[in-house]
């Protein structure tokens, strides 16, 4: 299995003309049949102006043959193509190796928050073998969505997903995690291996499976 982020940076005040036409007119051309969909947001904070949509994959291989074929559909090209073109400023691709599994966070209407970490060249997976240890102890305290290893577009990156009831909910979870010495001490052994974090808060669109 393999999982695509991609994250598009819009022209000011696009969000909501992008996700709806993405959770309409993009959803009936193209339904899971070119790749499933498991998530759509809205950045609320953070980079702004973007869209986050998370895709899954049987392979590598399967993906290239599944976006060939998306890209010879006649309605995705004529019809949905020219409705979102004109709203974008940048596209950026992420192709992410699963450590932990994507799995949906109890209840609904969440806030999430997707953190991306540059580590030091070649501690990719040792971070990951240790952020994956130190998982039941995180978890005390919020559901963890998925976690990442970056295959390309950006080198020597973990990623992660979490989930929260509000803003107000995320700010005293983390504030228990950091409190608890468990969780200092996985910090302890991995935080020398990172040189750039960097966070944002996620809003999911109507059409998003992970709600």
């Amino acid at each position: 299995m393999i999982y695509e982020l991609r994250t598009y940076t819009l022209r000011p005040g696009m969000q909501p003309v992008v996700a709806k036409n993405a959770g309409t007119v993009a959803r009936e051309i193209r339904g899971d049949n070119y790749g499933k969909l498991e998530g759509y947001w809205l950045t609320e904070l953070g980079p702004l102006n973007q869209v986050m949509h998370l895709w899954s994959y049987e392979s590598l291989n399967e993906r290239q043959r599944l976006r060939g074929e998306l890209g010879k559909n006649e309605r995705w090209v004529n019809e949905y193509l020219p409705l979102i073109l004109p709203h974008l400023v940048r596209q950026d691709i992420r192709l992410l190796d699963a450590v932990l599994p994507l799995k949906a966070p109890p209840g609904d209407a969440h806030v999430y928050e997707y953190r991306n970490y540059r580590v030091a060249p070649g501690k990719a997976r040792a971070w990951a073998k240790h952020f994956g240890e130190a998982m039941p102890v995180r978890e005390r305290y919020s559901p963890n969505v998925g976690a990442w290893i970056t295959e390309a577009g950006q080198p020597n990156e973990v990623s992660h997903l979490w989930a929260y009831e509000s803003l107000d909910d995320r700010a005293a979870k983390r504030a228990q995690a950091a409190a608890d010495p468990d969780w200092q001490a996985f910090l302890k052994i991995s935080g020398g291996m990172l040189e750039e974090m960097h966070s944002a808060i996620l809003l999911p669109a109507a059409h998003s499976p992970l709600k």
